[in-house]
């Protein structure tokens, strides 16, 4: 990925959302967002629990890592109720819809996006509750370094609650994952529940939570197929060509057989800073 030669440009924006809806680049809906967060409370930043009208009066900050156009983001800020959130990415196309996606639904007070290089997040220390992320931290190899960076933002007390997408088990990649990340020509670092606790470990984190969703996104992805051949097929050539749509179309075969085997293992992840 470069400035000039993003990995998500405009037509992938047009394609994933003709797939998984306005605003949202991964799978799931408001739904999955939602299951990220059931359940999570952010302790020293406030007595209530996620989603309460309380975190709201405390002014939780929140960062949102691999933003995207910013739909998630916004759900995130609507259904915690929270005053701030930051949505950060490392894309330009992105950050433009997500900005545009804020002025549009009337949450540019509350909702800002960031840009950056890759690499050290461009944020002080200690400054979030809650750093969430949906499916983007797969594009950073580097996950001790990562997490790293995760744990200087949060403050102490605070909260990391993601999902994202990892390999089900250490070793050499199978020739069938092999071909899948082949086929999606995208910046994948997959690693293994074993690399990310560690790394998450490592950092000082604790409370370390890692929980498979292969089962749900192996009978999702089934459908998601199922739908770019039939009903959605017409209307995703018409945002974005034939060639890309059929390009698409095998890179989702291409990913249906390293679901089932469950080497391909989309899980949702948690931890705390130490407060």
């Amino acid at each position: 990925m470069t400035d000039a030669n993003p990995e998500y440009d405009d037509t992938a924006i047009r394609f994933l959302e003709v797939i998984w809806g306005p605003g949202y680049l991964s799978p799931g809906g408001p739904q999955e967002v939602e299951r990220v967060l059931t359940g999570l409370d952010l302790g020293v930043a406030g007595q209530a629990g996620l989603g309460q009208a309380g975190l709201s009066q405390v002014g939780a900050d929140a960062l949102d890592i691999g933003c995207g156009t910013g739909g998630i983001t916004l759900h995130v800020a609507r259904h915690l109720r929270l005053a701030r959130i930051t949505g950060y990415d490392v894309e330009k196309p992105v950050i433009a819809a997500a900005n545009a996606r804020a002025a549009a639904e009337g949450m540019a007070d509350v909702a800002r996006f960031v840009q950056s290089r890759p690499g050290p997040l461009p944020f002080a220390d200690a400054a979030f509750d809650l750093v969430f992320s949906k499916d983007a931290l797969i594009h950073v190899a580097d996950k001790e370094a990562l997490f790293a960076e995760i744990a200087r933002v949060l403050r102490p007390g605070g909260v990391f609650a993601a999902s994202d997408w990892l390999v089900g088990r250490d070793g050499p990649l199978s020739a069938e994952m092999t071909a899948y990340i082949a086929a999606e020509g995208l910046s994948f670092g997959m690693a293994s529940p074993r690399r990310y606790a560690s790394a998450m470990a490592a950092a000082g984190l604790q409370q370390i939570e890692i929980t498979s969703r292969n089962d749900w996104y192996r009978v999702q992805a089934a459908e998601e197929l199922a739908r770019l051949r039939g009903p959605l097929y017409s209307v995703a050539v018409a945002a974005v060509g034939t060639a890309y749509v059929d390009k698409n179309i095998r890179t989702w075969e291409a990913m249906l057989p390293v679901l089932l085997t469950g080497e391909h293992c989309p899980s949702h992840l948690r931890a705390r800073k130490p407060g």
